[in-house]
This record gives C-alpha cells, sequence and structure tokens, in this order.
C-alpha cells in the first residue's frame, strides 16, 4: 500500500545558511508557540515515513546517534522504528549525559518504550538500513576520532543510508567535506534546505534530497532573507516567452563565436552549434583562416568568416548582438589581439576558456564591466582570483561573490551545481539539474555558446531603452538550466561517453518540453 509522505520531492527554491534555518527554527518555537519537542517528533516521523516508502522490506535499522538536536531527530525514528515492529539498534556517539531539552525528552521517550542504547563500537553487519544523526549543522570544525571512525564505517557499509538535515560531515553552507563525510543513499532536510547540500561536495554526499517543511507557518521564512537560490530547468524554463507565429530570424538574435586557434577548430564549433540549437536566428563562426573552410562541414547552418587580422573585427561584428569569445582561442598574439579587439566594440560579450586565462594575465586589461558573462570553471576562477583551486572549492559561494565584486557583470561559476551571481541579485543561484557524464571535453563550449543565443534572443525582444545588462543575468540562469538538462536528457542513454554533441541535439527537446501546443488548424 503506497504511503503520502509528509515532505515534497518538488524542492523548494529557498537556501539557507545553517544559521539562518537554526533562527527560523527559534522563530517557530519562540514567537509561534510551537514547542521545540513536537518539531523533533515532526522530524523525525518525516524520516521514518521515507525510510519505510523508499525501502520497504527493510527491518533491521540502526541508528547512529549523536549527543545533539540530530542525534533527538534518531532518537524519534527509533522509537517509531520499534513501534513498527522493526529490529532497531541505538549507537550513541559521544557523551549521553549531554543530551538535553528535546532532544533529552526523545530519548527518555524512545526508552520508556523498550528501546536499548549502546555506545559506538563499531558498526553491527546484519542491517537493513542506517540512519545518520550523528552531528547536524552546527559542524565548522574536521570530524576526528570516534566520531570520523563512525562515518568511515557507514560509508564502508553495504546497507544504505538516510542522514537526518544533512550527511554528517558535510558543511552546511559551504558544501565542503569537513575531514570525513557520511556518503548517504538520501538526505531529509527539515524547516529550510542548506545551500551547501547542492553545490561543491553537496552532491557527492546527500544522495536524493527530501524536503520536510514541519508545518512551520509560512510566516517564519520573512524573518530571514534567502542566502541562495535553487534554480532548474522546471522553473527557469517556462519563462522564456513563445515565438509569435510571425517571428522572424532577426528578431531572434545574431550571436559571433570568436576562437578556434589552430588545432582547435572543434571548440568554435561546438559553440556555435550550441547557439543555433538553443535559438539563435544567425551565427557566424570568425576563427583562424587555417581552418575557416573546414568548421561548418557538418553544420552548413553556421556562418563562418576567416579572421586572420583582429582589425578586421569590427566589421564582422557589426551586426552581431552578442560576442561569445574564448572557445579554443588560445594565448598567442592573435587570441591577444581578438580579445582587446573584442572588449572596444560595445557588445555583450560572453567570456569562457582562454578569453578568461588572459584576463587573469592581465585583470586590469577591461575592469569591471556591466556587459559580460563571465564562466569560469574552478581552476579559472582561481587565476582569475589569483587564489588556489582549493580556496575557490572551499567556499564556492564566496568565490563566486569575489569574482563579481571584481569583475562585475554575470558570473557563472561551473561545476557540480553550478553558481550564478549577477549585479542586482541579492543571493546567487545554485543549479540543481545536470548529471556527472558532463564532465567531458566541450561542454563548457555549448554552455557559452547556449547562454550566448539566450542574451540574442532577449535583445531581439528588448525595447529600445532596456539596458542591455539587465538582460544577462536571467540568460545566464536560464542558459545553464538548460544546458545542465540537455546534458540529464542526453544521459538518458548512459553518462559514461556522453559527448557535448549529444548534449546540444537534446537542447532542443528540452526547449520544446516548455512550448505550448501549436493550436489545432481551423
Amino acid at each position: 500500500m503506497s504511503r503520502s509522505l509528509p515532505m515534497t520531492d518538488r524542492l523548494p527554491h529557498a537556501l539557507y545558511r545553517a544559521a539562518q534555518v537554526r533562527a527560523l527554527d527559534a522563530v517557530a518555537i519562540e514567537r509561534h508557540g510551537i514547542p521545540g519537542e513536537v518539531l523533533m517528533e515532526r522530524a523525525g516521523a518525516a524520516a521514518f515515513a521515507l525510510l519505510r516508502a523508499r525501502w520497504p522490506g527493510a527491518r533491521r535499522l540502526v541508528v547512529l546517534a549523536g549527543a545533539g538536536n540530530n542525534g533527538g531527530d534518531g532518537y524519534v525514528v527509533a522509537r517509531l522504528a520499534l513501534a513498527a515492529g522493526w529490529q532497531v539498534r541505538l549507537l550513541q556517539c559521544g557523551d549521553h549525559a549531554r543530551l538535553h531539552g528535546a532532544a533529552l525528552t526523545a530519548a527518555q521517550a524512545y526508552a520508556a518504550v523498550g528501546g536499548s542504547t549502546a555506545p559506538y563500537a563499531g558498526l553491527p553487519r546484519d542491517c537493513d538500513l542506517i540512519c545518520d544523526a550523528l552531528l547536524g549543522t552546527g559542524l565548522q570544525r574536521p570530524v576526528t576520532s570516534r566520531w570520523a571512525e563512525a562515518i568511515a564505517a557507514c560509508n564502508a557499509s553495504s546497507a544504505p543510508v538516510l542522514a537526518l538535515d544533512l550527511p554528517s560531515g558535510l558543511d552546511a553552507d559551504t558544501g565542503q567535506v569537513l575531514g570525513v563525510a557520511v556518503r548517504a543513499a538520501a538526505t531529509i532536510s527539515f524547516i529550510g534546505l542548506k545551500q551547501g547540500l547542492f553545490t561543491g561536495c553537496g552532491p557527492d554526499q546527500t544522495g536524493r534530497v527530501h524536503f520536510a517543511g514541519l508545518r512551520v507557518p509560512a510566516a517564519i521564512y520573512a524573518t530571514e532573507i534567502l542566502s541562495a537560490r535553487r534554480i532548474d530547468w522546471a522553473r527557469e524554463g517556462p519563462r522564456l516567452p513563445p515565438r509569435r507565429p510571425g517571428t522572424h530570424k532577426g528578431e531572434c538574435g545574431y550571436v559571433l563565436v570568436l576562437g578556434g586557434a589552430p588545432g582547435m577548430s572543434g571548440a568554435v564549433r561546438l559553440c556555435g552549434a550550441a547557439a543555433l540549437r538553443a535559438g539563435a536566428g544567425l551565427v557566424t563562426v570568425a576563427t583562424h583562416p587555417a581552418h575557416a573552410a573546414l568548421v561548418n562541414l557538418t553544420c552548413p547552418e553556421l556562418m563562418v568568416q576567416p579572421l586572420g587580422d583582429p582589425a578586421g573585427l569590427a566589421t564582422v561584428a557589426a551586426r552581431a548582438d552578442v560576442i561569445a569569445i574564448g572557445p579554443g582561442l588560445g594565448q598567442d598574439d592573435w587570441a591577444q589581439g581578438l580579445l582587446a579587439a573584442a572588449l572596444t566594440l560595445g557588445r555583450p560579450l560572453v567570456v569562457d576558456a582562454d578569453a578568461l586565462n588572459l584576463l587573469a594575465l592581465a585583470p586590469d586589461r577591461a575592469g569591471r564591466r556591466d556587459d559580460w558573462v563571465l564562466t569560469p570553471h574552478p581552476r579559472e576562477a582561481a587565476r582569475l582570483l589569483g587564489a588556489s583551486v582549493a580556496t575557490v572549492e572551499s567556499d564556492r559561494f564566496a568565490a563566486v561573490a569575489a569574482l563579481q565584486a571584481r569583475y562585475g557583470g554575470t558570473v557563472v561559476l561551473k561545476g557540480a551545481g553550478s553558481l550564478v551571481r549577477g549585479p542586482g541579485s541579492y543571493s546567487p543561484a545554485v543549479c540543481t539539474d545536470g548529471n556527472p557524464g558532463m564532465a567531458t571535453a566541450g561542454m563548457g563550449d555549448a554552455l557559452t555558446g547556449i547562454i550566448a543565443a539566450l542574451i540574442a534572443q532577449a535583445r531581439g525582444r528588448a525595447g529600445p531603452d532596456e539596458p542591455v545588462a539587465a538582460l544577462l543575468e536571467p540568460a545566464a540562469s536560464a542558459g545553464v538550466c538548460l544546458h545542465a538538462a540537455a546534458g540529464d536528457r542526453a544521459a538518458r542513454d548512459g553518462q559514461r561517453g556522453l559527448l557535448a554533441s549529444d548534449l546540444i541535439e537534446s537542447v532542443r527537446a528540452v526547449l520544446a518540453s516548455t512550448e505550448a501546443p501549436r493550436p489545432a488548424a481551423r
């Protein structure tokens, strides 16, 4: 028999830092009179309902409980499982005497129904499920000693793990592993989604994320400004306006792609093809004369312009609505000349790959600009900031904010849980579509083309007085999600061996999924 879960797989889009969720919890208790014990009961009930629904044949449960409120949630799960006739072993990590408040009440209620507690001394082998209730959102230092041993044992076990609120050892704010972290099959997050679940190492540790709001009043969320926004194609796709029946290609924008040094013609070809598939009306690739005649052999819809002398770029770009620069660009004199010329043309730019590396070599070359989208991966971001890759990845939210503050415009920090931050945003956006099959050559070139195409189309629709800068962040957000959703569609045939060209072929179908059906002919 199916069960209705007190949660939703349609996750909220608001994301918060750990301190904010604790503040929301306090507001629910202090201003709205919901006792902490009631919230803990609801959290445990939601978690147990998820256990029963996701693993219906399980009957042997191990709960790893800490000494804080996360452990208290685990005690509720253990009590409910015991009442349902399950075999339950609750292993306490940390000092049981430190339990207090709602967590102590939950432990006492578990003991009152015959539940037993034992200090953690290793995981039993004969269990069907593990419930991770070790460490909550307050963790700020690397996990050590017995805690680290328990987490390592979890990860070595063949039993699936459900993490309560977030996997123990994961930083709720940054998504980084603090020494060692639980690799969960599923995570159920309470009251507010934590931003670290969705970027950095978060997606590696969480498994499928579920949410339980614990029936707190909606008014409590007005007391905190969300720290980040979750975006996906289901949200961004419907925002793209439909095309009028009389639309012509000139209204769909003109993209100019610059790049393709000798030996790297494939990058500009992928970028241009992606721009076409994402709906650009016209796309020209301006590339090195050594291979210009070959670029569009398999994509005749692309226009190609050989460009040996960057001084000729102004003529080539005369009709362009947006310039995408960087795919296969290289860093020689030709590449430097193209970038220098592109920066003077007064067109919005999507800057990627070697164009970013050239900016990093001379960061004052262009200063801060409002009219560009920068799309670095972590290594490129580190060069732009004069930092290490480890520093960028240790707090991707801080890194994207620093990039936007230093260079202006809109910044897309690529990676698992790509981040988008623009000049007018009060919080960054985190894309939760995408899959690891997309970790392959050419994916960034495709993203550059997709974002450029959406900017071009937005310019085609915009009025003459609408500032270009206002178009960039929405186009970048939609482009990141379109790219990720196309990757997910292409991965239906398998993630390993997924090519950028497979993703590009899927873009049209993903766009079609948001289009209104055509009216029947009369």
